[in-house]
């Protein structure tokens, strides 16, 4: 593996330590001792099922994208964007219902869709070189 392919799999596995303080903060709001509306409570449920699925997918792909015989944007998209979509995406499930009470999400839930667009860019890249470098291969 590339050091800089290392530094950003070291990187990602401490970044699921955040994860599972999003865990402990989920449990207090689950038992009451964080006050949260529907809204809220759903919103921080996918926003921290969203950050442990992207980040260990993150890592999942690492495991193969040095060995991707791609341009180097294409093998920068496949490395990145999986891992940016790990912050996209929860952040903006998080950030958008903040407040007290919100009735709605704020324009902040278009981190969302950013963060779907650099997953899907992410997993076509990955995706797509792994299958052309082991079809040359063959």
């Amino acid at each position: 593996m590339e050091p800089s392919t290392l530094i950003l799999a070291g990187i990602l596995l401490l970044a699921l330590i955040t994860v599972e303080s999003g865990g402990v903060f989920l449990v207090r709001v689950a038992a009451g001792g964080v006050p949260a509306n529907a809204l809220q409570k759903s919103w921080y449920r996918a926003g921290h099922a969203h950050a442990a699925v992207l980040l260990v997918l993150s890592l999942a792909i690492l495991a193969f994208a040095d060995q991707l015989d791609v341009p180097g944007w294409v093998g920068w998209i496949a490395r990145s964007g999986v891992p940016i979509a790990a912050i996209l995406m929860p952040a903006g499930f998080f950030l958008s219902v903040l407040g007290k009470d919100p009735e709605k999400p704020s324009r902040l839930s278009l981190l969302i869709g950013l963060g779907a667009a650099s997953l899907t860019a992410g997993l076509l890249a990955a995706g797509i070189g792994a299958i052309t470098t082991g079809a040359g291969s063959a």
